[in-house]
Order: C-alpha cells, then sequence, then structure tokens
C-alpha cells in the first residue's frame, strides 16, 4: 500500500508563487518517478510535470515549462512543485502520481494518486 498525500495548496494572486509539496509513505520506492498532474473544472487530467529517480530526467507540460520546477527529496520520501509566476489559468486541483508504467505523461500510467489539493489564482 502507498500513500500520497499532497499539501500547499491555496489562493494567490497571478504572478505569484506556491510549493506544493507531497508526501509518499508505505511501500514507496525512492526509484519510482513520480508526476504531477492538475485537473481544471471540466477538463481532462493534464500532465504537469514528471521527476526520475535521483532527480532526473525531469519533464514538463508545455504550459507550465520555464515556470514550475520539480524537485525530490527521496531521504524524506518528498516530491514538491515549484509554482512561479502563476496565471489564473493554473488553477487547478493539482494530483501527485508514482510508479508509472508505460508513458510518465499519461495519468493511465500511474498506479498511485493522491487525492490532490487546490490552486486558485485570482486575476
Amino acid at each position: 500500500q502507498v500513500e500520497l498525500v499532497e499539501s500547499g495548496g491555496g489562493l494567490v494572486q497571478a504572478g505569484g508563487s506556491l510549493r506544493l509539496s507531497c508526501a509518499a509513505s508505505g511501500r514507496i520506492d525512492s526509484t519510482y518517478p513520480m508526476g504531477w498532474f492538475r485537473q481544471r473544472p471540466g477538463k481532462e487530467r493534464e500532465f504537469v510535470g514528471v521527476i526520475g529517480m535521483n532527480g532526473r530526467p525531469v519533464y514538463y507540460g508545455e504550459s507550465v515549462a520555464g515556470r514550475f520546477t520539480i524537485s525530490r527529496d527521496n531521504a524524506k520520501n518528498t516530491v514538491s512543485l515549484q509554482m512561479n509566476s502563476l496565471k489564473p489559468e493554473d488553477t487547478a486541483v493539482y494530483y501527485c502520481a508514482a510508479d508509472p508504467s508505460g508513458s510518465w505523461r499519461a495519468p493511465e500510467a500511474y498506479g498511485y494518486w493522491g487525492r490532490g489539493t487546490q490552486v486558485t489564482v485570482s486575476s
């Protein structure tokens, strides 16, 4: 059993920053790639980014590249998502996911998910 718990969401003005964290527990392996996804109202779950074992490789979705940064601390079993220059269109529920089997960009490839944390960016 693997448990993922996201934290750090909230309300922020456009142009601001937030840092999300994902704490992993249970039968989690530090070699698991860890991903972030988001889901906006009425939209499908969207790939935000993923980080491999020991911090490499790292891939980002087109809409967040250059603004968001993913990092991980294997000793603490945590993954973070630093979000800068936030825009109203970044408003979504953000999810942490682990252990993809297949494409790292595909939500259906991931075996474990957190419950999500809401990020709201006001204009």
